[in-house]
């Protein structure tokens, strides 16, 4: 399994490797121990796929708040993502910096994004699906969104601000100076 931390170390891209052959492959995609020596302790309670009809699609930035955070294991199994992470944990020397990696059938990666952080993405081609691990339920009332291209934060998005396909939730959500306290 190759790890690599990112310019925000926290944030851990991982790429499990394939075995292949005429048949298809093979891929041990999560391993505890593995990940455990990578820094990453997470015990996950729920699992999530999305699918993306189109491309341009931006769902996030999201997360959610004590009692209930949520760290997530996000992978991308058809299509492409542009996947994206943003520190809210204030006080962070990273507080408000955002990284960013692909995520792809093709290149098989992982991004490891601990409770604390904002994540959203954005298709990058038709039929995106997208699966990710968390570390809690989801809880309605913990759940908080920051608008995907609120300009404190100066995102490089993949797709023209009137080319995104939003949520109606994600195109009302607030800038990111509503982030205070969160964690």
């Amino acid at each position: 399994m190759k790890i690599e931390r990112l310019d925000i170390p926290d944030i851990v891209l991982i790429t499990p490797p394939r075995f292949g052959d005429d048949r298809g492959f093979f891929s041990e995609t999560y391993n505890a121990p593995r990940m455990a020596e990578a820094g990453i302790d997470a015990v996950f309670v729920q699992d999530n796929q999305s699918l993306s009809r189109r491309r341009g699609v931006v769902r996030g930035l999201h997360c959610q708040l004590a009692p209930h955070p949520q760290g997530k294991l996000v992978r991308c199994t058809r299509g492409a993502i542009w996947d994206v992470a943003v520190d809210a944990r204030q006080g962070s020397p990273t507080f408000g910096k955002w990284v960013a990696a692909e995520l792809s059938e093709e290149n098989w990666s992982q991004l490891w994004i601990p409770a604390g952080f904002l994540h959203g993405f954005c298709t990058l081609t038709d039929n995106a699906e997208v699966q990710y691990k968390c570390t809690d339920v989801w809880h309605r009332e913990t759940e908080r969104s920051v608008r995907w291209d609120s300009p404190e934060l100066g995102i490089t998005w993949p797709v023209a601000a009137d080319e995104a396909v939003l949520s109606d939730k994600d195109a009302a959500a607030p800038a990111f100076s509503v982030v205070k306290d969160w964690f």
